[in-house]
């Protein structure tokens, strides 16, 4: 499957086509402050998603991998099923992807995705499927879960892990800090992301090769 990644609102007439089959230079990781990188994948139904679709919106967007041991706390816990209905009650989008590679730990067809939402009463807006890994690669995607926040104009405001306990044990969750949640709530009322870059945690993105 042809996937297109435009490196930023800047930059949208100058476009990469990526393929399996011919790899090419990658746009570079949007920096804070930064236009997000736009980009394409296939949601767990097999629709074509864009990121600029959700132009004027916030859009909260986090890796995934269902095997992960630092998932499970979130999920197992309901903290991640938490927090994405209430950035939903709020109006922002929230974009679940899964850039493991077929052959590799939680990699999932689009069947398994829509499996693994209904099993674990997850509530992003889409469960966006990169087995290629483009898009994951284009933003730096590291670990599961690794997460991003976009503010209504586009740019890059939050990226790192999704709170200060990097542990996969979910008894740590009540006294940790969620910077997505905090990112969110400053957003919403008009303030400046305090905390915009945090080191991620969690397993490493099961890239291809």
């Amino acid at each position: 499957m042809k996937t297109w990644i435009f490196a930023g609102a800047a930059a949208a007439a100058a476009t990469l086509s990526l393929t399996a089959a011919a790899p090419v230079a990658r746009p570079a990781e949007p920096a804070i402050g930064a236009p997000a990188t736009d980009f394409s994948a296939r949601d767990a139904s097999g629709r074509i998603v864009w990121l600029h679709d959700f132009k004027g919106k916030t859009v909260v967007l986090e890796w995934n991998n269902p095997g992960c041991p630092f998932v499970k706390k979130h999920y197992s816990s309901g903290n991640m099923q938490k927090a994405q209905a209430a950035a939903a009650a709020d109006g922002v989008v929230w974009l679940t992807i899964n850039s493991g590679a077929p052959g590799q730990q939680g990699h999932m067809d689009g069947r398994q995705a829509q499996a693994f939402v209904t099993a674990e009463k997850a509530k992003p807006a889409h469960y966006l499927l990169d087995p290629l890994g483009l898009v994951g690669k284009a933003y730096g995607a590291k670990t599961t879960p690794h997460m991003y926040v976009i503010d209504k104009t586009g740019r890059l405001v939050y990226r790192g892990g999704i709170d200060d306990k990097p542990t996969a044990d979910a008894a740590d969750i009540p006294a940790a800090r969620n910077h997505v949640m905090a990112a969110l709530g400053e957003l919403k009322a008009g303030k400046p992301v305090s905390v915009p870059d945090t080191r991620p945690y969690g397993c490493s993105v099961k890239y291809a090769g």
